[in-house]
Protein backbone atom coordinates (compact mmCIF):
# COMPACT_ATOMS: atom_id res chain seq x y z
CA UNK A 1 0.00 0.00 0.00
CA UNK A 2 1.31 3.68 -0.45
CA UNK A 3 2.30 6.01 1.79
CA UNK A 4 -0.27 8.27 0.36
CA UNK A 5 -2.89 6.34 0.71
CA UNK A 6 -3.03 4.66 4.16
CA UNK A 7 -4.15 3.45 6.05
CA UNK A 8 -1.05 1.35 7.29
CA UNK A 9 -2.05 -2.89 7.33
CA UNK A 10 1.12 -3.91 9.47
CA UNK A 11 4.43 -2.23 11.35
CA UNK A 12 6.03 -3.40 8.00
CA UNK A 13 4.03 -1.31 5.67
CA UNK A 14 4.96 2.08 8.06
CA UNK A 15 8.81 0.70 8.49
CA UNK A 16 8.62 0.41 4.57
CA UNK A 17 8.38 4.00 4.28
CA UNK A 18 11.16 4.90 6.48
CA UNK A 19 13.45 2.48 4.95
CA UNK A 20 12.01 4.21 1.36
CA UNK A 21 12.90 7.78 3.03
CA UNK A 22 16.11 6.76 4.16
CA UNK A 23 17.36 4.98 1.10
CA UNK A 24 15.79 7.68 -1.12
CA UNK A 25 13.90 5.50 -3.17
CA UNK A 26 10.76 8.01 -3.27
CA UNK A 27 10.37 9.72 -5.82
CA UNK A 28 10.70 13.59 -4.91
CA UNK A 29 6.84 14.04 -5.48
CA UNK A 30 5.71 10.87 -3.50
CA UNK A 31 7.19 12.11 -0.33
CA UNK A 32 4.53 14.01 0.68
CA UNK A 33 2.93 14.91 4.22
CA UNK A 34 1.46 11.35 5.32
CA UNK A 35 5.20 10.05 4.77
CA UNK A 36 6.62 13.07 6.48
CA UNK A 37 4.40 12.36 9.46
CA UNK A 38 5.20 8.73 9.46
CA UNK A 39 8.91 8.99 9.50
CA UNK A 40 8.81 11.64 12.13
CA UNK A 41 6.76 9.32 14.32
CA UNK A 42 9.37 6.61 14.02
CA UNK A 43 12.34 8.64 14.23
CA UNK A 44 10.45 9.86 17.94
CA UNK A 45 9.42 6.27 19.13
CA UNK A 46 12.92 5.53 18.92
CA UNK A 47 14.83 8.35 20.57
CA UNK A 48 14.21 11.84 21.95
CA UNK A 49 12.73 15.32 20.39
CA UNK A 50 16.29 16.46 19.96
CA UNK A 51 17.33 13.46 18.51
CA UNK A 52 14.48 12.68 16.09
CA UNK A 53 14.92 16.21 14.64
CA UNK A 54 18.33 15.85 13.49
CA UNK A 55 17.33 12.44 11.68
CA UNK A 56 14.53 14.41 10.08
CA UNK A 57 16.28 17.44 9.03
CA UNK A 58 19.59 15.68 8.02
CA UNK A 59 17.17 12.95 6.53
CA UNK A 60 15.13 15.59 4.01
CA UNK A 61 18.97 16.81 3.06
CA UNK A 62 20.18 13.85 2.01
CA UNK A 63 16.75 13.00 0.13
CA UNK A 64 17.13 16.51 -1.23
CA UNK A 65 20.78 15.90 -2.51
CA UNK A 66 20.11 12.08 -3.71
CA UNK A 67 17.56 14.14 -5.82
CA UNK A 68 19.50 17.06 -6.96
CA UNK A 69 16.93 19.53 -5.24
CA UNK A 70 18.45 22.85 -4.21
CA UNK A 71 17.54 23.16 -0.63
CA UNK A 72 17.49 26.66 -0.16
CA UNK A 73 14.38 25.96 -2.24
CA UNK A 74 12.47 23.74 -0.79
CA UNK A 75 14.12 22.73 3.41
CA UNK A 76 11.92 24.75 5.76
CA UNK A 77 13.58 24.40 9.18
CA UNK A 78 10.64 26.35 10.77
CA UNK A 79 8.17 23.50 9.59
CA UNK A 80 10.20 20.73 9.93
CA UNK A 81 10.59 22.04 13.84
CA UNK A 82 6.77 22.64 14.25
CA UNK A 83 5.95 19.01 12.66
CA UNK A 84 8.49 17.31 14.95
CA UNK A 85 6.45 19.05 17.84
CA UNK A 86 3.19 18.30 16.78
CA UNK A 87 4.13 14.78 16.15
CA UNK A 88 5.60 14.42 19.36
CA UNK A 89 2.72 15.87 21.19
CA UNK A 90 0.20 13.03 19.35
CA UNK A 91 3.60 10.20 21.12
CA UNK A 92 2.54 11.84 24.34
CA UNK A 93 -1.02 11.59 24.04
CA UNK A 94 -1.08 8.15 22.47
CA UNK A 95 1.36 6.46 24.29
CA UNK A 96 3.82 3.92 22.82
CA UNK A 97 2.56 0.97 23.63
CA UNK A 98 0.24 0.22 20.71
CA UNK A 99 0.88 -1.38 17.17
CA UNK A 100 3.14 1.38 15.09
CA UNK A 101 0.42 0.71 12.55
CA UNK A 102 -2.14 1.74 14.94
CA UNK A 103 -0.07 4.98 16.07
CA UNK A 104 0.58 5.88 12.47
CA UNK A 105 -3.00 5.77 11.05
CA UNK A 106 -4.32 7.36 13.99
CA UNK A 107 -1.59 10.43 13.37
CA UNK A 108 -2.41 10.45 9.62
CA UNK A 109 -6.08 10.92 10.79
CA UNK A 110 -4.76 13.84 13.45
CA UNK A 111 -2.36 15.75 11.69
CA UNK A 112 -3.07 14.79 7.96
CA UNK A 113 -3.88 18.46 7.19
CA UNK A 114 -0.81 20.17 6.73
CA UNK A 115 -2.35 23.86 6.41
CA UNK A 116 -2.76 23.32 10.17
CA UNK A 117 0.55 25.46 10.78
CA UNK A 118 -1.62 28.65 9.27
CA UNK A 119 -3.23 28.35 12.85
CA UNK A 120 -0.23 29.35 14.13
CA UNK A 121 1.72 31.20 11.73
CA UNK A 122 0.74 33.85 8.99
CA UNK A 123 1.90 32.68 5.20
CA UNK A 124 4.10 35.55 4.97
CA UNK A 125 6.02 34.20 8.00
CA UNK A 126 5.69 30.84 6.85
CA UNK A 127 7.31 32.26 3.92
CA UNK A 128 9.40 34.08 4.67
CA UNK A 129 13.67 33.19 4.41
CA UNK A 130 14.56 33.43 8.04
CA UNK A 131 11.38 31.33 8.45
CA UNK A 132 13.16 28.45 6.28
CA UNK A 133 16.41 29.12 7.35
CA UNK A 134 16.05 28.58 10.64
CA UNK A 135 13.14 27.93 13.42
CA UNK A 136 10.73 30.95 14.13
CA UNK A 137 8.20 31.84 16.64
CA UNK A 138 4.45 31.32 15.56
CA UNK A 139 2.89 35.06 14.98
CA UNK A 140 -0.93 33.95 14.63
CA UNK A 141 -1.17 31.76 18.39
CA UNK A 142 1.05 30.27 20.73
CA UNK A 143 2.20 26.61 20.08
CA UNK A 144 -0.36 24.80 22.30
CA UNK A 145 1.03 21.07 22.23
Amino acid sequence: MSAEAGPYASDEEVLEVVRRFETCEFPPDDFNHRAHLVVALCYLLRGPEEEALVRMRDGILKFLAHHRIDPASVYHETLTVFWIRRVRAFVERAGRGRPLAALANELVESCGNSRVVFDYYSKELVGSEEARRGLVEPDTKPLDF
